[in-house]
């Protein structure tokens, strides 16, 4: 029933503003786009951590076992780590490497998503080894030394403490003093062994995303430590810059693990993920572009819903569609180029009746008309047997009709519209070939499109509106119970078959017996 990108629904909103410790790569897109300006705020205590420059392997298989001995030297001196992954299945590779040097770990990804508040809040413990994927638990203060309420909950939890529980609160306070004064100790450990290192087993095809991952460490002006390991055999240098780093390896003469750390190579990974980045704006942009016909059309699909809904201008809704749908009709009948002789007044009276009852005829008119004069007399014969419509069923019940009516019509016809729409979309690529612009034959086939299911949507509201039958609610018969032993039953008086002029017709029809059978 409803299809729209991000961009088309944020700028919906009347204003807009967003924080994030990652926006400045955005920066072009975000004022493109959303007319935003990026402001980069300084941090509230220097940032003391320390990048170390990338590491690239000729394999994958190298780069692991270079990652799990960095791990394995960090592990031993109580630093805590954090192991970045781009997949799921690149962290279930990491966990199993580290299980097999037996070095306790834990892992957090979707799997294990409903331990990620007990994993984060272990994540700055002295030699924690945490292994995450680049979207679990970003935006999360891992707290050096731990995090005193995260493990009091952990531990309330192990117990079978629950929260509904009455002591639950005195416990949780009291452990989280006992946890507090631990980790004063623990804190201190992990400061003198360098703070939270962080390492990235690949680079994201955004800066933004390894940026949170660096983020993670040296928050807050504590210590901290970050590296990316890369392999010519990650999806970012295969696509790029894999070839030229490969055959620059290759005359250095360097074997399978041994890594080249040097800022030109760095600088070209850089280079690769800018143009990445920098092919997906287009591909957003572009998207936009597109959908910008279909926002327009959404507009006025949403702002007919919205009167309706809100009862604002339903009534001149119905009036506006019932003149649009009858003067159509009449053009499509008539025109000034043909001879009034030869216009086909039974053709018009036929095709009106399929809208509302009209007793139009060329004996209505006299003297000199023309085609407008038609059509405003059919126009205001079908707002008038539009008033008497709505005599018959009572204001309340035609505007909960016309309310009903109209919404299914407009969901209907615009379900059918968005579906076309997407066929136009996936094929219109290919006008290319043809030496035509697609986004502009698009925007004028989709504007056709639209055209007529506007006039498809007025047409059908309209006559069912006119020609819609509302259901008599059924009686329930009575239950008969026998008389009681001994008595008389009383004889009953018949009913008269007569119906009452102003009763609602029995054949069902919902009009008024003098308007329908009873007009005979």
């Amino acid at each position: 029933l409803a299809t729209i990108p991000l961009q088309n629904y944020f700028r919906l909103y009347s204003k807009l503003a967003g924080m994030t410790g990652t926006a400045e790569t955005e920066a072009p897109e975000l004022a493109s786009i959303y007319n935003l300006e990026v402001v980069v705020v300084p941090t509230n205590r220097p940032l003391i951590r320390l990048d170390q420059p990338d590491l690239v392997y000729k394999t994958e298989k190298a780069k692991f076992k270079a990652v799990v001995e960095d791990v394995k030297e960090r592990h031993s001196r109580n630093q805590p780590v954090l192991l970045g992954t781009v997949s799921i299945e690149r962290s279930e590779i990491i966990a199993s490497l580290l299980e097999k040097e037996g070095i306790r770990h834990e892992v957090l990804n979707a799997k294990h998503h409903a331990r990620e508040a007990e994993i984060i809040a272990q994540a700055g413990r002295p030699g924690a080894v945490t292994v995450a994927t680049n979207m679990a638990g970003r935006g999360v203060d891992i707290m050096l030394g731990g995090n005193p309420e995260g493990m009091a909950k952990v531990e309330l939890k192990r117990r079978g403490v629950e929260p509904d529980d009455p002591s639950y609160g005195e416990l949780a306070k009291k452990l989280t003093e006992e946890f507090a004064r631990q980790i004063e100790t623990d804190r201190q450990t992990v400061l003198d062994a360098g703070g939270l290192y962080v390492i990235g087993t690949e680079r994201h095809e955004s800066r933004r995303i390894d940026n949170q991952l660096r983020g993670r460490s040296g928050r807050q002006g504590d210590p901290g430590e970050s590296r990316f390991y890369l392999s010519l055999e990650d999806e970012l240098m295969r696509r790029f810059q894999g070839e030229w780093v490969s055959s620059f390896m290759e005359r250095l003469k360097l074997p399978d693990d041994q890594p080249i750390e040097a800022k030109m190579v760095s600088k070209a990974i850089e280079r690769a993920q800018r143009q990445v980045e920098s092919q997906n704006f287009e591909i957003r942009k572009n998207v936009l572009k597109y959908d910008e016909v279909m926002n327009r059309q959404r507009e006025v699909v949403y702002n007919w819903r919205r009167s309706i809904l809100e009862g604002t201008a339903g009534e001149d809704l119905v009036g506006d569609w019932i003149a649009d749908v009858v003067a159509a009709t009449v053009e499509a009948e008539f025109s000034d180029e043909i001879p009034k002789s030869e216009w086909d007044w039974d053709a018009l009276k036929q095709e009106l009746e399929q809208l509302y009852p009209t007793k139009i005829d060329v004996s209505k008119f006299e003297g000199s008309y023309d085609i407008d004069d038609v059509i405003d007399f059919a126009v205001d014969e079908a707002l008038v047997r539009y008033e008497e419509r709505e005599q018959e069923l009572g204001t309340d019940v035609m505007r909960r009709v016309e309310r009903s009516v109209m919404l299914s019509v407009i969901d209907n016809k615009w379900q059918e519209h968005l579906a076309e729409m997407d066929y136009l979309r996936a094929g219109i690529g290919l006008r290319a070939m043809g030496q035509r612009d697609p986004l502009s034959e698009y925007q004028r086939e989709g504007y056709e499109m639209f055209s007529e299911m506007v006039t498809s949507v007025k047409r059908d509201a309209v006559r069912y509106l006119f020609h819609v039958q509302l259901a008599q609610p059924q009686t329930q018969p009575k239950r008969v119970e026998a008389a009681p032993a001994g008595s008389m039953a009383k004889p009953k008086q018949a009913k008269s078959d007569k119906v009452g002029r102003n009763e609602p017709c029995p054949c069902g029809s919902g009009k008024k017996y003098k308007r329908c059978h009873g007009a005979s």
